[in-house]
């Protein structure tokens, strides 16, 4: 069932976990703990009034955007390539974000998100995905631009599970997309597999109505038989069954995420979510609290596990602290409306300006 409350609950959870964890995503655990206390840090670092997000959070955005944009292109027009086609013009939308001032000269725009001048803030992005962006972001699992296992693919495809809650698309065709959506820029398998699973778990908890760890079990089932090739599936499998393992113990939570990784690499960051979203499966702000006080990539970890926590817990499970100062709330909120939508423009039936402004012209200016 389509329920708008995960839909938003999801992306505001990881946009959540994402400003939490960017204020210390550099910093050694020893140093979060030293500066912040026994606890870590557990509120916001405001800059400017503000809890800054990531890239993470900018491209999980652009993700979104580019499903929204292939379908309206397939409905007005009757046809339509693979969804990765149309995420990958968003991407490199994003891309110039990075690397060119606003406003973007007047000339084809993939998503309405290059008209928001917060948008062109530079944010720590990953090496890897400028660089495969900047030399067109069309790598394939097949066709791979890389050997990355970076976790700038996994950390942004949270919306491709929500999207295809309760559609005619079966779960290895969207899991197949959301691999597809990091393999554009992360072409180890180990950069795309996992990113597949994230879309499952979210498909699941928001489709059936699955427990977190029911979602999880789901997902490590699946992707042996959606790659049934991959090399390196049963070590990421027994990596996830120790997150759920570790879970359900009495431990230390930077003592068992040290057992887990740094988050650096996408099996670690799924691993590490893993494990804070089911330990503090009822609890999203002690989750994604876990999630961002280690040595690692504290904003993707934080990220994914906020993805999880969200979708699970739904907007009315989240913390209004963690709502108030987010920063471009309002536009995360107004796409995973557009997201729970579909779709309101068709080529011989209703037409809706705002969102032909947003998805065919490109002309759409949302107010941050």
């Amino acid at each position: 069932m389509r329920d708008l409350n995960q839909f938003k609950g999801c992306l505001i959870g990881g946009a959540a976990g994402d400003a939490l964890g960017y204020a210390v995503e550099f910093s050694p655990a020893s140093s979060i703990f030293q500066k912040y206390g026994e606890h870590g840090i557990t509120e916001y670092e405001l800059c400017n009034g503000v809890a800054e997000i990531s890239d993470d959070t900018q491209m999980t955005l652009f993700t979104a955007t580019g499903l929204l944009l292939g379908t309206t292109r397939g409905m007005t027009r009757g046809i339509m390539s693979d969804y990765a086609h149309y995420i990958a013009y968003s991407y490199r939308d994003w891309y110039r974000t990075q690397t060119e001032p606003y406003p973007l000269p007047e000339e084809p725009h993939y998503s309405w998100l290059v008209n928001l001048p917060e948008m062109f803030s530079s944010r720590a992005p990953g090496i890897t995905c400028l660089s495969a962006l900047g030399h067109g972001g069309n790598g394939t699992m097949e066709n791979p631009l890389n050997h990355s296992k970076g976790c700038g693919g996994i950390m942004r495809v949270a919306p491709v599970g929500l999207y295809f809650c309760d559609t005619r698309h079966k779960p290895e065709e969207i899991d197949r997309i959301g691999a597809a959506a990091a393999a554009l820029t992360h072409g180890h398998e180990l950069g795309y597999i996992p990113a597949a699973m994230l879309t499952h778990i979210i498909l699941k908890i928001c489709e059936n109505g699955d427990s977190i760890l029911s979602a999880v079990k789901d997902a490590m089932s699946a992707m042996p038989a959606l790659f049934p090739k991959a090399e390196h599936m049963a070590a990421l499998l027994a990596l996830i069954q120790k997150a759920i393992d570790l879970s359900a113990e009495n431990l230390d939570d930077l003592d068992a995420i040290r057992q887990l990784g740094e988050g650096w690499v996408a099996e670690e960051t799924l691993a590490i979510a893993v494990y804070c979203a089911l330990k503090y499966a009822d609890d999203f702000e002690r989750g994604i609290i876990a999630a961002v006080n280690h040595d690692g990539d504290s904003d993707s970890t934080g990220a994914v596990a906020g993805n999880i926590l969200g979708a699970a817990l739904g907007l009315d499970g989240i913390p209004q602290k963690f709502i108030e100062s987010l920063e471009l709330k309002d536009v995360i909120l107004e796409i995973a409306e557009d997201l729970h939508c579909g779709g309101q423009i068709t080529k011989y039936g209703a037409w809706d300006d705002r969102w032909a402004s947003k998805y065919l012209a490109i002309t759409y200016r949302a107010k941050a």
